[in-house]
């Protein structure tokens, strides 16, 4: 199991960003309840409830000037060059949620404007990025590295190779185009892998001609982790969905490749759902000891009435021994009702929500403390309560969570893999587990 650090050790912190969902056609004062999937464009409303300036509590996506005030006031933008970050993971989902008009025109314009934006603000930060689910179109569509011509992913890889070749080296390039996964070294001693979660997703339906491994990015992995082990490193997985909502035959053999690699997975990091989460992985036979975590940060996107956020993580930095693991979390947020109150031409005002182990009072923040939390929120009910208010990144639904809400949502913390009722026995769930997994589903925001 990890350990803290020493006294005095360095650590470091990484940038966290996730599902900016940038909708170019976003316009202040109009809509902002629509038949549409997507609201807060075209012209003005007759009656009330209008989008607002920097973003707006409906089905809306984002302004690109709300993206870039976020970035404008990190401590590593150009406008702030004292430094602070020693990297960023960035883990997709740039275009809107407007799927049914989107072009592969469209798509890349995406991602190149949000590319050059991040590399303006960022500077010489590096960042490590992963696919998304919306980068293609149509949407979830993302067929495996053997089908070739027009209806491949060569379109989306090689521009994505294309637009981050200035933070990623030629071999990790190269995996890019081939499948859009890779690996990549974030500093001595640690390896970061990006992997292209969309051969897992449940909306890919390229993955019915074949779901164990369409693209052979898990035989990858494992040679990748494999080769870590031998070399003494550790490693930094990221990627867009996170694993208990895959596949459920991807979903458990990812789980038994962290299972065998336990002592070399530093950390997970996640996106996909918009909301602040994590899910815990148990040793395979018991499934009693937690061996990982997957951490699964809030969107930067207001989609579905939430407030922007983002996330910083600390790590162990880089000496000789070090974990890599995971020290502590900030989750950061613009509050919607004061920055649209302010006089025009105001800065956003970015607040810190929360940090992790001061909040839930952790030790650490290694998984079994993530497992004692979610064993104290079930007799604990203020515990539970501020966590569902920052699951919601401070802008919680109307209607309380408690009974079955509440039971599904901490059997999720506890799934690492799709659809294993046995994972929460533990917490005594009063509901079948059918009902729980219907529960899941319902919440779902993307």
């Amino acid at each position: 199991p990890p350990t803290p650090p020493p006294p005095g050790a360095p650590t470091a912190r990484i940038l966290f960003l996730t599902d900016l969902h940038w909708d170019r056609q976003y316009v202040a004062g109009s809509a902002a309840a629509c038949p549409d999937p997507l609201c807060c464009r075209g012209a003005p409303p007759e009656g009330p409830g209008v989008a607002g300036f920097w973003g707006t509590y409906s089905k809306c996506d984002l302004p690109l000037h709300t993206i870039d005030a976020l970035l404008a006031q990190l401590p590593n933008s150009t406008r702030n060059s004292t430094g602070g970050f020693a990297a960023a993971y960035w883990t997709g989902d740039i275009p809107a949620h407007d799927v049914w008009q989107q072009s592969r025109g469209d798509q890349l314009r995406a991602l190149r404007t949000v590319t050059a934006l991040l590399r303006a603000r960022l500077g010489g930060l590096r960042v490590f990025p992963a696919v998304g689910n919306h980068e293609a179109t149509p949407v979830n569509a993302f067929p495996p590295p053997y089908v070739r011509g027009n209806r491949s992913a060569a379109w989306l890889y090689d521009a994505m190779a294309e637009a981050w070749q200035e933070w990623l080296p030629p071999a990790a390039l190269h995996t890019l185009r081939a499948g859009g996964f890779y690996t990549a070294q974030v500093w001595p001693g640690l390896r970061l892998v990006s992997l292209n979660m969309n051969f897992c997703s449940q909306a890919n339906f390229w993955l019915l001609i074949n779901a164990t491994d369409p693209a052979g990015q898990l035989q990858w992995l494992m040679g990748v982790l494999a080769d870590a082990e031998r070399d003494g490193e550790k490693v930094h997985i990221i990627g867009h969905i996170p694993p208990a909502h895959c596949l459920r035959s991807w979903s458990w053999n990812y789980y038994r490749i962290v299972n065998r690699f336990e002592g070399t997975i530093a950390a997970q990091f996640f996106g996909h759902t918009h909301l602040d989460e994590f899910e815990l992985f148990y040793d395979e036979e018991t499934l009693s000891r937690p061996v990982s975590i997957a951490f699964i940060a809030p969107s930067v996107t207001t989609y579905i009435n939430l407030n922007p956020g983002y996330r910083v993580y600390e790590v162990a930095g880089s000496y000789p021994g070090s974990s890599h693991a995971v020290l502590d979390h900030e989750t950061f947020i613009l509050n919607l009702t004061e920055a649209n109150a302010a006089p025009p031409g105001t800065a956003p005002p970015w607040q810190r929500l929360y940090s992790a182990r001061k909040a839930y009072g952790l030790s650490s923040a290694f998984p079994a403390d993530w497992d004692r939390l979610v064993r104290r929120m079930q007799d604990d009910e203020q515990l539970f309560q501020l966590f569902w208010f920052h699951l919601h990144k401070g802008h919680p639904p109307r209607e309380p969570c408690s009974g079955p809400c509440k039971a599904a949502l901490l059997c999720a913390l506890r799934s690492g893999r799709a659809a294993d009722p046995a994972l929460c026995r533990p917490l005594r769930p009063t509901l079948p587990f059918p009902r729980i997994q219907e529960l899941w589903h319902q919440r779902r925001l993307c």
